[in-house]
């Protein structure tokens, strides 16, 4: 649907109200609609939160991005948060990410391309989050009361995680690797009680305000960093 050439998604699931979305980090636009919801009323929903929309795009069109990264010595990069600088060793070993003082060491063939050193540095990034996912699921899902079935890592472009409620699994953005721990504990703890409410009901915020109740300043904190160039979704 385009309202004032703004493109907004469309989602109609079995709710009573509908509920609209601006998404980081590039400032999508969602509605959620009932499942009889008619293309007019969702139009005239659009248009009376035009003004709201255009300010919500504009911040995130305004949010300072980082560049498109080289992966050459000298750059910085993150992991929980910290500042590194990027110091490329060659060799005709395996490949191979390192950590030490302040120092990221990104061990590559010497004619290895760019987007072959980003590829070494987000299965590092995937594995980093592997090690700390598995714990704080199985410590919220005690406090939550709820089970997953499964977990995932995706390198997404709009969302920090997402969950299918059906099929009871959840999805990590794999940049939030690079974001601070209590970061992806906030991203977890908001897709398991997905499991509690599927929608951003009244309901679904007080649970969050019940298990996490400081989880509005992680959410401004996180929005708030400066966005890597995302490479797929």
């Amino acid at each position: 649907m385009i309202v004032s050439n703004i493109e907004i998604d469309v989602i109609k699931k079995d709710i009573k109200n509908m509920h609209l979305s601006v998404l980081p980090p590039m400032g999508k636009v969602r509605i959620s609609a009932p499942l009889n919801a008619s293309d007019d009323a969702i139009r005239l929903f659009a248009v009376t939160k035009i003004g709201w929309i255009k300010k919500q795009i504009e911040k995130y069109e305004n949010q300072p991005r980082q560049a498109e990264r080289e992966y050459v010595s000298g750059e910085s990069h993150y992991i929980w948060g910290r500042r590194y600088i990027l110091e490329i060793r060659y060799n005709n070993k395996a490949n191979n990410v390192e950590i030490k003082g302040s120092k990221i060491f990104l061990s590559v063939r010497e004619k290895s391309t760019p987007k072959q050193r980003e590829r070494v540095m987000n299965e590092w990034y995937r594995n980093e989050l592997k090690k700390r996912i598995p714990v704080l699921i199985d410590e919220w899902e005690q406090i939550i009361g709820v089970k997953a079935t499964s977990w995932g890592v995706r390198n997404m472009k709009t969302r920090w995680g997402t969950c299918n409620t059906k099929e009871k699994r959840i999805w990590i953005n794999l940049q939030l690797a690079k974001k601070p721990v209590y970061c992806l504990e906030y991203i977890i703890v908001h897709e398991l009680v997905h499991l509690l409410e599927k929608n951003h009901t009244t309901v679904f915020v007080e649970y969050m305000d019940k298990f996490l109740p400081n989880w509005r300043i992680t959410k401004e904190e996180l929005n708030s960093f400066i966005m890597d160039q995302y490479a797929e979704e």
